[in-house]
């Protein structure tokens, strides 16, 4: 045993056994008898002092227990060690040191890309950037937009949103997404657009800037730009997970040669197919060096017009709403078909059919217009700024200081939040808005919830006197957008 105090009493008591055990056969009994009580005394000074000891040791252990474990200061800095901070070589003991920097994402990308900064994916033809959710946390490229990645998907936001740039004569090679709708505008450029359907009805048509298409889940599509000048679109899809897409060049390649060759019957057979190679290069956006010897004639050609407005829908020569500080065009399904023309249903119609599909529009701010606090009862809702540039303020779970936004970024309103957006630049603020809805989208306005509370109950609710509340007008003229 360590203890001390217990070795020396098994020592005492083994020296004391010993001696008793001697033989002393001519010991006098009247002598034992005067060195017994003296062995018995000594017995039991040892056992007595090894007790103190004993229970001194056991005192001493007990205090240093309790004041670890339930002395409050020192629980809870071992249950929440203070982080560690960024020092310098002087201050954490020399260069060799290992200091873990704890970063502090801003409360605003949460709701916020900055989608014309992010990553490039480039391709021979073009190139994609992205602001969406990943599966995996290390394919982000910065702390800022794994925030707004899990935000979108924490909130179900339905809506991803990226770039798409192809170069003259590039090609976005025809796929489909198995999870989610796409509905894309057209900022620059003229593209040529083909869709297969479900039923094999093979529809083409050309889009020029500001205009927009629609291509259901899992409906096969291609993209290629027929202009002199880059095209770029943005692109909505309606998922807030990691978006599937299959193109058709993987598909094949990954199909067994005898069964492309039994479902193509080429001439040659299986042979001509083995004459396939597969590119080095991903060929999302394709553009081969030698397409001038590939291609002998294209034709792009424009299917009929009640095929073609499933997928396609002028939103830049659309109706106009005008407000004192700015004007609205929509894209948009509405009951009974309210205020569209012949084109414009068939779109409407084509949009409401699919389940989980979005409401696109465009918004321009004026200088220092301002479109007003609201919130949407039935969607999400996703922007990216043109041209210009404002502020934003959101109001909703958690509070979220007022932010900048300018060219190419993205922001991201949940349902349900209200939020506001001015326009603070020269010129005027120019977006592109998804909501994530196919459905008539449902609005509210703070000037139109203040004018249908009753002036008594927001007089009880703001301590102000009934009649103080008759100094907010009414207009005439809608107020969504409005100057001062």
């Amino acid at each position: 045993m360590d203890n001390g105090a217990f070795e020396m009493q098994e020592d005492g008591v083994a020296n004391i056994s010993s001696n008793k055990r001697q033989p002393y056969e001519n010991h006098i009994e009247s002598r034992q008898e005067k060195k017994r009580p003296m062995s018995l005394m000594k017995i039991f000074l040892v056992c007595f002092l090894a007790c103190l000891i004993t229970t001194a040791i056991g005192v001493l252990i007990l205090s240093l227990v309790y004041l670890v474990h339930f002395n409050p200061k020192t629980s809870q800095q071992m249950s929440n060690p203070a982080p560690e901070t960024d020092k310098s070589p002087s201050q954490s003991g020399g260069s060799g040191s290992n200091i873990t920097i704890v970063s502090q994402v801003e409360p605003r990308y949460s709701f916020l890309s900055q989608l014309s900064k992010s990553k490039e994916f480039k391709f021979e033809g073009g190139a994609i950037q992205w602001a969406r959710y990943r599966n995996n946390p290390k394919e982000y490229t910065n702390d800022n937009e794994k925030e707004f990645g899990i935000s979108i998907n924490s909130h179900e936001s339905k809506t991803t949103v990226g770039t798409l740039r192809i170069v003259s004569q590039g090609l976005r090679a025809p796929h489909w997404h198995f999870n989610a709708n796409e509905h894309g505008f057209l900022i620059q450029g003229k593209a040529w657009i083909g869709v297969v359907d479900d039923g094999n009805t093979v529809t083409t048509f050309n889009v020029t800037a500001g205009q927009v298409i629609f291509f259901p889940k899992n409906t096969l599509h291609w993209v290629k730009n027929v202009g002199d000048e880059d095209c770029l679109f943005l692109l909505f899809f309606s998922t807030h997970d990691e978006l599937k897409t299959l193109d058709v060049d993987d598909a094949f390649f990954l199909t067994p040669e005898d069964i492309a060759s039994r479902s193509l019957k080429p001439s040659g057979g299986v042979e001509f197919i083995r004459t396939f190679k597969k590119p080095k290069e991903d060929q999302a956006i394709n553009l081969p060096e030698d397409l001038v010897e590939l291609i002998q004639k294209a034709d792009y050609v424009q299917s009929s017009d009640s095929d073609v407005w499933k997928y396609f829908y002028d939103l830049k020569g659309s109706k106009q709403y005008k407000f004192p500080g700015g004007i609205i065009q929509w894209a948009r399904y509405r009951r009974n078909g309210n205020g569209l023309n012949a084109s414009e249903k068939i779109y409407s119609e084509s949009v409401n059919k699919h389940s989980d599909t979005l409401t696109l529009a465009t918004l321009n701010i004026t200088t220092n217009g301002l479109r007003q606090p609201h919130f949407h009862f039935n969607a999400h809702e996703m922007g990216y700024v043109i041209s210009g540039c404002g502020q934003i303020g959101i109001i909703g779970e958690k509070p979220v200081p007022d932010f900048s936004v300018g060219i190419g970024d993205v922001f991201f309103f949940p349902i349900g939040t209200q939020h506001y957006i001015k326009s603070i630049c020269d010129e005027d603020l120019f977006m592109i808005l998804a909501f994530s809805t196919g459905n008539q989208l449902e609005t509210l306005d703070m000037d139109d919830y203040f004018h249908a509370t009753a002036d008594h109950v927001l007089a009880q609710l703001f301590l102000k006197k009934q009649n103080e509340f008759k100094k907010i007008p009414k207009f005439d003229e809608d107020q969504a957008i409005n100057v001062p």
